[in-house]
């Protein structure tokens, strides 16, 4: 490992919602043609990257994420170990992982933590990355992968992982319901594929006429909603009684995240969000009460905090530039 590398790397990994989801298509390559507005919240993983001589090693508070080479974490390990042109696994490094975004419930928590693990480990194994190679890498990870170095407000298209940056949507705070059940991706997408790809129901009504909203709802009706949501609650019907019931609670507008199984609902005042949470809080069920970021405050937020002698350029840090 260089000597000029830090001894300490700490990022926080932020979550994101899919305001919408539309599903062009199956393409070539068996992967789904997407179409996605993807929306930072201020719910956050933390990821504490420390030089440890012997083997890559990664520890985690949450017994539901992998500690191994399932975790996108250790992906992004051997990708930046392979781009530094060093030989053999990657070793010299513990990264500790405490998780606070729930696992398989659509708000990209293991993607996160693969984006901000790439950044972390070249900073701490003091690897020069170009920014083309940093996105190439995020590419090869997953398909929302690249969304995390950017963060805020932006449009997917392609698997989600070509992406445009949108104007901010106006704030809001985010009420998250995440069931007692996990749902896959793969699940998800498969289920659309057996039902082939029936589009989300009642997606027009679940938006309110309410004034604050505005600039959302166009936004919103115009790419009509999470077509993943219908083909996922025809199997797990909790999932269509949350999205209703945030809607009565006055959210501005309500809908599955990703492939699920969160729900989330927009809300213009706090007071609202937290009485919503209140009524939906149930044995079993995950209540989260965060906000969404813009993208100046995604970036500022997860620039890395590192210990070092010696200054670690990253040249493909997110361009540009409350917790929940």
């Amino acid at each position: 490992m260089a000597a000029s590398g830090a001894r300490l790397v700490r990022v926080s990994a932020f979550a994101k919602i899919n305001l919408t989801l539309r599903v062009v298509g199956v393409r070539p390559d068996g992967y789904h043609e997407l179409r996605t507005t993807f929306q930072s919240i201020a719910l956050h993983d933390t990821l504490t990257c420390r030089v440890r001589p012997g083997g890559f090693r990664i520890e985690c508070d949450d017994p539901a994420c992998p500690a191994g080479e399932a975790n996108l974490v250790w992906q992004a390990a051997e990708r930046v170990w392979a781009a530094a042109k060093r030989r053999g696994t990657p070793r010299d490094a513990q990264v500790r992982l405490t998780k606070r975004i729930p696992v398989q419930a659509g708000l990209g928590g293991g993607s996160s933590d693969a984006a901000a693990a790439v950044r972390a480990l070249a900073a701490l194994w003091a690897v020069d990355l170009s920014a083309r190679r940093g996105r190439e890498i995020a590419a090869a990870l997953g398909a929302d992968v690249p969304f995390f170095l950017e963060g805020g407000t932006a449009l997917g298209v392609g698997r989600g992982d070509v992406l445009r940056p949108l104007a901010d949507v106006p704030p809001a705070w985010v009420v998250l319901v995440v069931p007692a059940f996990g749902v896959s991706t793969r699940e998800a997408f498969g289920w659309w594929d057996t039902d082939s790809g029936a589009p989300g129901r009642d997606i027009q009504r679940r938006l309110r006429p309410r004034q604050h909203a505005s600039a959302l709802a166009r936004r919103v009706r115009e790419e009509a909603g999470n077509d993943l949501e219908a083909p996922v609650a025809a199997r797990r019907p909790e999932i269509s009684r949350l999205v209703h019931g945030l809607r009565r609670r006055g959210a501005s507008y309500a809908a599955m995240s990703g492939s699920g199984s969160a729900v989330f609902g927009l809300f213009d005042r706090r007071g609202d969000a937290a009485a919503a949470a209140e009524a939906l809080a149930r044995r079993g069920r995950r209540v989260i009460v965060t906000r969404s970021i813009d993208r100046a405050k995604y970036q500022r937020l997860a620039r890395l905090a590192r210990s070092s002698a010696h200054r670690i350029h990253l040249p493909f840090a997110p361009r540009g530039s409350s917790h929940s």
